[in-house]
């Protein structure tokens, strides 16, 4: 008592001087020297990203830990603010902090031997609840730690929620002085606002515009006074008079709050906030009587927090890579816990790169053709557009739906197959001969052509190791010949290097590596942004089996390199926020894409006009748009049809499909789906899909290439057509010996995510 009467003179007698005589606590100083976090700041709220639909943004998914929107003063509707008042604190606008009265009571109360009370003003509530979300914050246990430590953790959040909220006097008196301090710093009308802004109204709605929305669909300043005083009278007690039909009584596990009985409890609290009301002439007789007879008709209105609320755009996936954006960029912050705190306080704007309408014509095209699941075989599939010369990412769909919550089929699944495993993707998969823009790549880089002759030799040729040379791995390789096979028998022989791109034949590309340095066609394709999908597992290998692709590598990888070719070889690297944009307006910086010239322009020219030869006389001519749009394009399949590519890109967007088995070796050209084989799904849907990029994008010439690329000189041809063959025997598609590598692998998917198990081998490509 003596300690309350010394805070209770302090307030009363000396409202502005600093008073450091009460030894009540030792938490602070003075009445003045508030801790930050107590001072008036924007609170966790929700986060919402967009996209683009018909030209304007469209919001597909909202993130909160606590659904809430901070709103001004003026978006609150007067309503509310009287309600509140005159019904939690009547004395709000003329006491310094405290309610006085109340709190004597409370405090005779307590010196009496009851439990202890407070009489708490809206000051102090907005006290303890700053404190109480402080101490949520930090309420976080490490799934991987040991039970000591998770113990420890817990009872660090216990003692932080105690001293937020215990009933107890040390505590009681810590709240008075620090309501005190606020008084004496914000005005009441900030204090109130401020207070509207943090307030529980049950479950995870928290302050009153997420309040307005979730129970009656309306923002906060179009309440009617019957709504206003329903939303205040649930914070008399939010779990217990919540109008959601999940109301549940105290100390019991019935539901006796519902809509069957007129929300009855609820009821009787709101007509007593409104007779508060009346009493404080807030309102007249005529509204008060109008109000009561009004039932709670409440509308509720979920807000879905995370990326399955995506799911109704087809873009959960894409929601889901965002996500890995924004908590691993290190634009967001240097470190990962303060990347992951930004995240979480949200009130974010984030305008992605997506295009909806070419998202949805993408997701149709690729449902029509590969099913989402197959009692036979083990499905999936993925596209991915990107804009040329800004890596933008304007697609990417996914055959089966996103389900992060794991509760769902086979045809639902958390994996993205576009992406890395480290973005919420799967370990990537074999590309086949898509990897063979690369070592055309190389081949003119070395100063060869691309319509030069070579000896392809024939299918089930044995190329001897000594042939092949990865300087950065020692130099010439030995070991056991490497048997290579061709889509067709009857393949091979003599040929120039245009014919065999547009057929796609491996011992072509294979007799091609012998000439150049392993090592030099990895350096293209990494100059273009390739890369494992999952080094951790699959790391990139630089043997003889990746010139014709059995490196596990990501769709969206693939898109954005053969963007990189149609952009005069210049790579820009990904980009999938275009801005992002506070609450108050203010703008957030976001990644922006590099550009580096990873090839010669000349090369890159020369590579467009011998890729275009692959859907217009070559294996991607079902494929073709047919729409007068330049196209460069390139197909991969893996043995038996395990895997298959097109990867494509005119002037403006590049695109890659993927269509293979997530496990398992079952060849595709067995299984039909709408009247295709599944091998060929892969052509059928990008035609579509090129087809809306083409409309949307259109799509100019590629750069005309210096005919020396094309045809060389006379004196060069005759250098570069003395390509001799090596020894015929068997191989395994694994190099062994000095500067090499396995061509086995895993392709895991994520742990922490539902998915099928993943290839267990990776034999040698043979596909076109």
């Amino acid at each position: 008592m003596s300690a309350v009467a010394g805070v209770l003179v302090a307030a009363v007698v000396t409202p502005t001087a600093a008073v450091a005589s009460l030894a009540v606590s030792d938490a602070t100083d003075t009445f003045n020297g508030l801790p930050d976090y107590l001072a008036l700041q924007p609170l966790d709220q929700t986060s919402t990203f967009y996209a683009t639909k018909g030209g304007k943004e469209v919001p597909i998914a909202t993130f909160y830990a606590q659904n809430r929107e901070d709103v001004s003063w003026k978006q609150i509707a007067q309503t509310v603010k009287d309600a509140a008042v005159d019904t939690e604190d009547p004395r709000f606008y003329t006491e310094g902090g405290i309610d006085i009265y109340g709190t004597i009571r409370g405090a005779l109360a307590t010196s009496s031997g009851s439990d202890v009370q407070g009489g708490s003003s809206i000051t102090q509530q907005y006290v303890k609840n700053i404190l109480v979300q402080r101490c949520d914050e930090q309420d976080q246990v490490d799934p991987d730690a040991s039970a000591k430590v998770q113990a420890k953790q817990e009872k660090v959040f216990e003692q932080c929620y105690a001293d937020a909220a215990g009933v107890t006097v040390s505590r009681k008196i810590q709240e008075i002085r620090y309501a005190v301090g606020l008084s004496k710093k914000y005005s009441k009308q900030d204090i109130l606002q401020s207070y509207l802004n943090i307030v529980g109204f049950g479950g995870e709605i928290y302050g009153v515009q997420a309040a307005a929305k979730y129970y009656f669909d309306v923002d906060a300043d179009q309440l009617t006074l019957p709504e206003s005083a329903t939303l205040v009278a649930i914070l008399n007690n939010p779990n217990y008079l919540r109008v959601d039909d999940q109301a549940i009584k105290p100390d019991s596990s019935a539901q006796d709050n519902d809509s069957k009985d007129g929300f009855a409890a609820t009821k009787e609290r709101r007509d007593y906030v409104l007779q508060r009301m009346l009493v404080h002439k807030s309102i007249t007789e005529t509204q008060y009587k109008k109000a009561v007879a009004t039932p709670i008709t409440p509308k509720i209105t979920s807000t879905q927090s995370g990326c399955q609320s995506a799911v109704a755009y087809d873009a959960g996936f894409f929601c889901n890579y965002v996500e890995h954006v924004l908590l691993q960029d290190p634009t967001f912050g240097k470190t990962a816990d303060q990347r992951e705190l930004k995240f979480q306080r949200g009130g974010l704007n984030v305008y992605t790169t997506l295009n909806l309408d070419l998202q949805n014509t993408a997701q149709s095209a690729l449902s029509t053709w590969v099913p989402a699941t197959d009692t036979d075989v083990d499905i999936g599939g993925a596209n991915d557009s990107v804009e040329v010369g800004t890596g933008r990412i304007v697609t990417m769909v996914e055959n089966k739906a996103y389900d992060d919550a794991g509760t769902g089929d086979a045809s639902t699944t958390a994996v993205n197959y576009n992406t890395d495993y480290d973005y919420g993707g799967s370990a990537g998969f074999q590309t086949g001969s898509a990897f063979k823009a690369f070592d055309l790549a190389a081949w003119l880089e070395a100063g060869h052509t691309a319509t030069e002759d070579i000896d392809a030799h024939y299918s089930g040729y044995s190329f001897p190791l000594d042939e092949f040379t990865a300087s950065c791995q020692g130099g010439q390789l030995s070991g056991s010949p490497y048997q290579v096979y061709n889509d067709e028998s009857s393949e091979g022989g003599e040929m120039s290097v245009l014919n065999a791109t547009e057929e796609s034949v491996n011992t072509a590309f294979m007799q091609m590596a012998t000439q150049l340095d392993l090592c030099d066609i990895a350096k293209v394709a990494e100059a273009l942004g390739v890369h494992s999908a999952s080094p951790q597992t699959n790391p990139f290998q630089i043997v003889p089996s990746m010139v014709i692709g059995t490196n596990y590598i990501s769709p969206l990888t693939m898109a954005t390199a053969y963007a990189g070719i149609a952009n005069n070889g210049m790579f820009c690297t990904n980009i999938a926020i275009d801005k992002i944009t506070t609450t108050a307006g203010e703008n957030v910086a976001v990644p922006k894409s590099t550009c580096t010239q990873a090839i010669p322009a000349t090369v890159a020219a020369a590579m467009a006009w011998t890729l275009e030869h692959v859907i217009t006389d070559g294996t991607a001519t079902r494929a073709e748009p047919d729409d007068g749009t330049p196209i460069l394009a390139k197909t991969g399949t893996t043995d038996n049809y395990e895997q298959n590519w097109l990867v494509t890109s005119s002037s403006k967007v590049a695109n890659a499909i993927w269509v293979g088995q997530i496990s398992g070796s079952d060849d595709l050209q067995y299984y039909d789906y709408n009247g295709s084989e599944l091998a060929n799904a892969k052509f059928y849907a990008a035609r579509t899909i090129l087809q809306a990029l083409d409309s949307n994008y259109g799509g100019s010439e590629f750069t005309t290439p210096p005919s020396t690329l094309l045809y060389g000189s006379s004196e060069s041809t005759t250098q570069n057509n003395s390509t001799t063959g090596g020894d015929t025997s068997n191989g395994t598609g694994t190099g062994t010996g000095s500067g090499t590598g396995t061509g086995t692998g895993t392709n895991p998917q994520p742990t922490s995510s539902p998915s099928p198990s993943a290839p267990a081998t990776n034999p040698p490509s043979t596909g076109g």
